[in-house]
């Protein structure tokens, strides 16, 4: 008896997760034999309780599936809904008489940390029960902090983004005579990744960004200091990129000097405005002209700059999760192995969903150069391929057409 299956989103969007979304839908739909009806959970676990679900397969046609690999957010709305530690609680035969009454066969949920959490909990419930539908993770994040994989799907075109538009801060702030100081903040609570993507922004050695901080290192004002007043001894413009989670040796996060931290839902500090405290700073001991810029969601939703790379990988991933359903794996999260050292090259596999959830993959300590204020040449090898390429889109009146749900 053929089966449906059933995919989600969840947490933050990037400009590739509908391309994940994709490759899900593609790939159920070319089992006729085994899969029957591709449906898509509204708004993840959290709408699906409430029976928000959408046709997928039946619902798009050929034209829209190719929009929706090339759309940014999530297609389908997303939640950030936590599922009970104890796999006694109520919700979960909630949940999976929902899925007998489905008739669904698997269940995919795209997503990071929190995300690869809600499919470790479904995998172990439905093992306790002896329930046979395998849950697949397609790892989703531009943090690339997921455990056991090179790299997240997202990543690649967030890394694109926040180097071109640095490049393009940089030539901004060099148009003037006077000193200046630049401070661009850039997302990244506990890993630094994608302010270290700053670094791609360089044409050459000495060029702006001159400093580069990350939260993997202890943030210390008198050092950032030195290192500021170094910097404006090389060049009357100086940029500067850190991460929004820079932190002291106390383990105080910066933005908490200005006392406005709060919570999101799963207890997460809220992080914004350390770029506005170092402006203060900077301000204040050297009287120059200095601004803060803060680049906020455009980091995860700018599909204009999003890399072909990460598109390709990302309908990949989604693929790649459906054949391992079929072939009866659970409790596994896609991952991607690279491969050949000298040419780049890129392949599947699988890792325990376990292994990842509720753990962060730091930036390597050996790789932040410069006394903690840059990066070094093995990051730019490990990130340069990871943002080649850019996608055809169509266009209507000068603008991108996208796949709005309705």
């Amino acid at each position: 008896m053929k089966k449906h299956i059933l995919v989600g989103q969840s947490g933050g969007p990037t400009a590739v997760i509908n391309a994940s979304l994709y490759g899900v839908i593609r790939e159920g739909m070319a089992h006729p034999d085994e899969i029957d009806h591709v449906y898509g959970m509204v708004n993840g676990i959290e709408g699906f309780l409430s029976g928000r679900v959408e046709d997928l397969s039946h619902g798009l046609s050929r034209e829209q599936l190719e929009l929706l690999k090339l759309t940014p957010a999530a297609y389908l709305g997303s939640c950030r809904y936590k599922l009970p530690e104890d796999l006694n609680a109520p919700v979960y035969p909630l949940l999976f008489e929902k899925f007998r009454r489905m008739n669904i066969g698997a269940c995919f949920y795209i997503g990071g940390n929190d995300s690869m959490d809600t499919v470790d909990k479904l995998s172990r419930y439905a093992a306790l029960k002896c329930i046979e539908i395998p849950m697949i993770g397609i790892p989703k994040t531009i943090d690339n902090d997921l455990m056991e994989t090179d790299h997240t799907p997202g990543y690649g075109s967030a890394a694109k983004y926040v180097a071109t538009t640095v490049r393009e801060i940089v030539l901004d702030a060099s148009v003037y005579q006077q000193k200046s100081v630049t401070i661009v903040e850039l997302m990244g609570r506990h890993a630094g990744w994608v302010t270290a993507a700053a670094a791609l922004a360089r044409r050459k050695a000495g060029d702006n960004p001159l400093l580069i901080y990350l939260p993997e290192g202890d943030f210390d004002m008198e050092r950032f200091a030195m290192d500021v007043e170094r910097a404006l001894g090389k060049k009357n413009s100086v940029v500067i990129c850190v991460s929004e989670g820079l932190k002291d040796e106390r383990g105080k996060f910066i933005c908490e000097y200005s006392d406005e931290a709060r919570l999101d839902t799963f207890g997460h500090k809220m992080l914004t405005g350390c770029g506005k405290i170092l402006e203060n700073f900077v301000r204040e001991r050297f009287g120059v002209k200095v601004r803060s810029v803060e680049l906020n969601v455009n980091q995860r939703c700018s599909a204009m700059l999003s890399s072909l790379t990460d598109v390709e990988e990302a309908a990949m991933a989604g693929s790649f999760g459906v054949r391992a359903a079929l072939k009866g794996a659970t409790g596994k999260m896609v991952s991607f192995e690279r491969g050949n050292e000298e040419a780049y090259d890129l392949s599947c596999g699988l890792k325990d969903v376990s292994l990842i959830c509720n753990r962060e993959k730091r930036f390597p300590l050996e790789w932040i150069t410069g006394g903690g204020c840059d990066v070094g040449d093995e990051f730019l090898k490990y990130a340069l391929p990871l943002i080649q390429g850019e996608p055809v889109r169509k266009m209507k009146d000068g603008m991108p057409e996208f796949l709005w749900r309705t």
